[in-house]
């Protein structure tokens, strides 16, 4: 294993956004080139990513054959065998190289593709939230809602984009109004505390809902996420309702949070699977207002922009403009890059 910092790899090379229930790969055959159409796994579907790949990507007759990878999967990456967080899969980068003939793979964190997509999406793809204020060339946070609750900053400096990469989606969150009172003894705890992904994700929401109805004293008659954001934003019912406002509310603080803590002048951006859903409730007064209630900075939180991502395959995004100008990007490759 080496350290290559900033070393372009082999082309055509395949990338791939490896989460717990969906994986999704494209192949970028030259740094000019635009990324053949993304190919949608179902890993429940495959034993193994080397199955998964040799199916869908090496007895496709329309794809080039690549010979590197660059995969962003959900879990930490700790040696040479990697383990997927929510899925089976494990990743073997030397079994890749010996057995499906790759020359080089790198393995990143999910997220930390999310923030080399957020150092580089255009207008098009993202949704201003709130005032429109530019996105400069500056620090940056990334939250994702969804199945989990993914967090990572991308510094900027000397020309150069540094992904940042963490688990601030597990941070505590607290009460701050009477209805947060009233609501907070009825959530999930984990050991005692609330932990942000459990409040602000797809079974955040659920808990929110549910903690709501116990405050009522009505009776949950909701069972799925999707379910509360359906009859949250149709106005079917007012405790589904209420855990939408208060999801966007704490989503709001959460960002807030974040950006202070990087100083995130260049934006804080929403991704994720549920804020595209969510858009409508997201762009009413209420996620601004939380975010923007940090006294004695809420001047300062004014000129912090935020948008949602709209792109509909980001982190592929991420990992193609890293692999076509690797030297744009400070990303450590000690530990995670595998060479023949």
């Amino acid at each position: 294993m080496a350290n290559v910092p900033s070393e372009a790899l082999p082309f055509p090379i395949l990338i791939g956004d490896i989460g717990g229930t969906n994986a999704r790969f494209s192949i970028l055959v030259d740094a000019e080139s635009k990324a053949t159409d993304f190919v949608h796994v179902q890993t429940a579907d495959y034993e193994t990513i080397d199955d998964a790949i040799i199916d869908k990507v090496f007895n496709n007759p329309d794809l080039p054959k690549p010979r590197s990878t660059i995969l962003a999967i959900a879990g930490p990456i700790d040696g040479d065998e990697i383990d997927l967080t929510n899925c089976d899969w494990v990743v073997r980068p030397k079994k890749m190289i010996g057995e499906l003939g790759f020359d080089a793979v790198l393995v990143l964190n999910d997220f930390e593709a999310q923030a080399l997509a957020v150092a580089t999406l255009t207008d098009n793809d993202r949704e201003p939230i709130g005032p429109t204020v530019p996105a400069i060339d500056a620090t940056r946070v990334v939250l994702g809602p969804g199945t989990g609750l993914g967090v990572a900053g991308v510094l900027h400096a000397h020309d150069t984009w540094f992904p940042v990469p963490g688990e601030g989606g597990h941070v505590d969150i607290g009460p701050r109004t009477p209805r947060d009172l009233e609501i907070f003894p009825h959530l999930a705890t984990i050991e005692g505390r609330v932990s942000a992904e459990e409040v602000i994700s797809g079974r955040g929401l659920l808990h929110i809902y549910n903690a709501v109805c116990a405050a009522d004293g009505v009776a949950p008659s909701i069972k799925l996420p999707a379910e509360v954001t359906e009859e949250g934003l149709g106005g079917k019912n007012a405790q589904a309702a209420e855990a939408l406002e208060l999801f966007v509310t704490y989503l709001g603080r959460l960002a807030g949070d974040l950006a202070l803590i990087f100083m995130a002048r260049g934006g804080v951006f929403l991704g994720g699977g549920i804020s595209p859903k969510i858009l409508p409730e997201l762009k009413k007064p209420l996620f601004r207002a939380a975010f923007e209630d940090k006294a004695p900075h809420k001047e300062l939180m004014k000129t912090i922009p935020t948008f949602v991502v709209t792109h509909p395959q980001a982190a592929l995004a991420g990992l193609a403009s890293y692999a076509r100008t690797p030297a744009s990007y400070g990303i450590a490759t000690e530990g995670r890059c595998w060479r023949r």
